[in-house]
Formats: structure tokens, sequence, C-alpha cells
């Protein structure tokens, strides 16, 4: 279980309030963190609360994109070389999931960040390959590492 915590544009976009009270994260990546991006096509950027680790996913069918959502962590996890147990550990645990609020400003700082470096990298490759060169970017709320060294300091994985 987790919840994904999303920005007042995204929870009007998804038509949802966000009431429902959440309980910890049964993740190893904990909350995600989740923004509407205004962009050809739109993207939501999407950022782990433990590790800021950074996803993009389009939005096409909304419905839909928590599923994405989960699936995109997977194949961002398998680039990085976390073990294919491991991701589907963390898959499993992303199926249950609460709308919530955003709650963090230190991740939202982090996703401001992202969003503008984001333009230097569009055009560069899929979106995995974007989000792996912001996934490189040495962050101050993690002592300036990097959102890659620190996923793969909590899943135990040598970089």
């Amino acid at each position: 279980m987790f919840t994904l915590r999303c920005t007042a544009k995204l929870l009007r976009r998804l038509r949802v309030t966000a009431d429902t009270p959440s309980g910890p994260p049964s993740t190893v990546l904990g909350d995600w963190y989740a923004n509407l991006l205004f962009t050809r096509p739109q993207l939501v950027l999407v950022v782990s609360d433990r590790t800021l680790l950074p996803v993009l996913v389009p939005v096409r069918d909304s419905r839909r994109l928590v599923m994405r959502i989960r699936e995109a962590v997977g194949h961002m996890l398998r680039a990085l070389g976390v073990p294919d147990e491991a991701i589907t550990v963390e898959q499993n645990a992303m199926l249950d999931v609460v709308i919530g609020k955003t709650a963090s400003r230190r991740v939202l700082g982090s996703m401001n960040d992202f969003s503008f470096m984001l333009d230097a990298y569009r055009g560069h490759g899929t979106l995995l390959e974007v989000a792996l060169h912001l996934a490189e970017t040495p962050c101050r709320p993690l002592k300036m590492s990097s959102p890659r060294i620190e996923t793969l300091r909590v899943f135990e994985v040598r970089p």
C-alpha cells in the first residue's frame, strides 16, 4: 500500500478529492508524489518520497494512471539494475493505492527542480532515458547524493 500524493492540478484532472486518510506505505520507495506537467504530450512527473527517484508517465487515459505509474516504476528499477524479485515485490506492494494531497515541501521542491531540468533533456531519448538522466541529479535533501544512488542503497544493490 502507498499513497499517491497529487498536486492540486493533478487532483482536478483526476476528478478526485483527497479526503481519504492513509497509513504508512508498505513499499520500499515509500509514497509517491505526482504533478501534472503541461508539456506536449502531457506528462505526470512522479517522485518517490524516500529516494526522490523521478519517473515520467504520459497522462493519456487518467483512469489508468496508477497502473501506468506502477509499470513505469518497474521499468525504471530494472534500468537501474534492481533485481527482478525486488521489483516484483515493490510492484505488488503498489497494487493498493490511496490518492492523497501533497504533504512534503522537500519533495515538492525537488519536483520543481526536476521540472525545470526536464526542458534540457526532452527530445533526447525515451521518457525512461530522460528520467534516468534526472535520477543522476545531486539533490540537497539527499545530502547531495543522487536519486539513483539512494534507490540502489534502499534496495541494497551496489552502484
